[in-house]
C-alpha cells in the first residue's frame, strides 16, 4: 500500500453568473454514462445494461410489478439527464444539482419523490484522495442513482440483492437508498483506518529518524481529514433530516436502519477529530524536536566559543608585537612587553592557554553541561 498523496481534484464546471436556474453544466472530463437497471421483487431479480434511456423504458415495460434500481455511472450526456428528468417529472433544479458535482450532502423533499446527495470519498490506486458526488432520486418503486465514475463501489449491495436475503428486496426503494448510503459511510471507516495506519507510520519515523518529510506527510494527512470533516458534518445533518421526515418513501423500518447509519457517521466524526488532534500533535512534536536539536547545536557551539574566547584573548595580547627594545637605537621601550623576548615564551604561552582550556572544561563538566548534550 503506497503512501497517501495529494488530493485529486476533478474539473467542475460551475454555473455561470446570471445563468438561469436549472441549467445543466457538464464537466469537460465527465465520463460517458453506463446504465444498469436492477428490477427486483421477492421472487426474482432482472438486470439490464445499456447506454440510452431505451434500456430503462424497456425494463419498465417488462417488469411491471418490480422495484427498480437504475444505476447511472458517468454524467457526460446532458440529453440523457434531461430526458430522465422529463420522463420522471423531476424538478430542473434537481437535474442541475446532479450534473454540477460540487454539492454538499443534503436531503430535499418534493411532491412525489425525494432527492439525496452523498460524497463518495476513497483512495485510488495511486494513493490520491478522490471526492466524487453520489446523487439519488427516490420515487415509489424506483430509485435512480448517479455517479461520476465507472468505478464499482456497491459490490456488497449487489451481492445481497442477488442473494435475495434480508429486507433488501422487500423493504422498497427507501431501504435501497439507505443501503447505498450506508455502504458509502462504511467506506469512510476504511479510509480512516488507512489514515490511522499512516499516522502510526509517521509517528514511528519521527521517533527513529525524523526528517522534514514527516511534517509534509502529516500536513497532507491533516488536509485529508479536513476534507472528510467538511463532508461528514453535512452528512450527519442529512441523515438527521431524513429521520425527522414524514415522507412515506422513508418507512419506519428504514428509519430504524438509518438510526444505525447515524451512529456510524457520529463515530466517523469522532475518529476524524481524534486523528486531527494526533496529526497536529505530531507536527508540534516535530517542530519541538527540531527546536531542541537546534538548541543542542547552539549549546555545543556556545561551549566551544566560551572555551576559545580566553584563548583568543591571550593570543590577541601577544600578537600585538609591541617590542621591548627599539631595534634601531637598542633603547628599552618602557611599558612594552617584557616577556616578548623571554626564553621559551612561546611554550609558556601555549601551556597557559591549554591550562585555561582544561580548567574551563572541568568547570563545565562539574556543572553538568556535557551530560545534557
Amino acid at each position: 500500500m503506497g503512501h497517501i498523496k495529494r488530493v485529486r481534484y476533478r474539473t467542475v464546471k460551475r454555473q455561470k453568473v446570471g445563468e438561469r436556474p436549472g441549467a445543466i453544466n457538464i464537466a469537460d472530463d465527465a465520463l460517458k454514462p453506463i446504465i444498469t437497471v436492477y428490477s427486483y421483487n421477492e421472487k426474482e431479480l432482472v438486470c439490464a445494461d445499456g447506454h440510452e434511456l431505451k434500456v430503462i423504458l424497456d425494463q419498465f415495460k417488462k417488469c411491471t410489478d418490480h422495484t427498480h434500481w437504475i444505476q447511472i455511472r458517468g454524467l457526460n450526456d446532458q440529453k440523457l439527464i434531461e430526458d430522465i428528468g422529463t420522463y420522471l417529472k423531476v424538478n430542473p433544479l434537481v437535474l442541475e444539482d446532479i450534473a454540477n458535482t460540487h454539492q454538499r450532502p443534503k436531503f430535499d423533499e418534493y411532491d412525489d419523490y425525494v432527492f439525496m446527495v452523498t460524497r463518495q470519498v476513497y483512495f485510488n490506486e495511486e494513493g490520491e484522495l478522490c471526492n466524487n458526488q453520489f446523487s439519488t432520486i427516490v420515487k415509489p418503486n424506483l430509485i435512480i442513482s448517479f455517479e461520476e465514475t465507472h468505478d464499482e463501489h456497491f459490490e456488497g449491495v449487489k451481492a445481497r440483492l442477488k442473494a435475495g436475503k434480508g429486507a433488501i428486496r422487500t423493504a422498497g426503494p427507501g431501504y435501497m437508498a439507505y443501503a447505498l448510503n450506508d455502504t458509502i459511510i462504511d467506506t469512510y471507516f476504511v479510509l480512516l483506518a488507512r489514515i490511522g495506519d499512516e499516522l502510526d507510520s509517521v509517528e514511528d519515523r519521527m521517533y527513529s529518524n525524523a526528517d522534514k518529510s514527516i511534517m509534509y506527510d502529516t500536513q497532507q494527512l491533516k488536509r485529508t481529514l479536513i476534507i472528510l470533516r467538511r463532508i461528514t458534518w453535512p452528512e450527519r445533518d442529512k441523515i438527521n433530516d431524513i429521520l425527522r421526515s414524514d415522507n412515506t418513501l422513508i418507512s419506519n423500518e428504514v428509519k430504524t436502519y438509518l438510526k444505525d447509519a447515524y451512529d456510524h457517521i457520529i463515530q466517523v466524526m469522532d475518529l476524524i477529530e481524534n486523528y486531527k488532534e494526533i496529526a497536529s500533535s505530531i507536527i508540534d512534536l516535530y517542530l519541538s524536536l527540531v527546536s531542541n536539536r537546534m538548541n543542542e547545536i547552539m549549546k555545543v557551539l556556545t561551549i566551544i566559543s566560551v572555551i576559545f574566547i580566553p584563548l583568543t584573548f591571550v593570543a590577541g595580547i601577544y600578537g600585538m608585537n609591541f617590542a621591548r627594545v627599539d631595534p634601531a637605537t637598542n633603547k628599552v621601550m618602557p611599558d612594552n612587553m617584557p616577556e616578548l623576548y623571554s626564553p621559551h615564551g612561546y611554550i609558556y604561552a601555549l601551556g597557559g592557554m591549554v591550562l585555561i582550556g582544561i580548567i574551563q572544561v572541568i568547570v563545565f563538566w562539574k556543572k553538568g553541561w556535557f551530560s545534557r548534550l
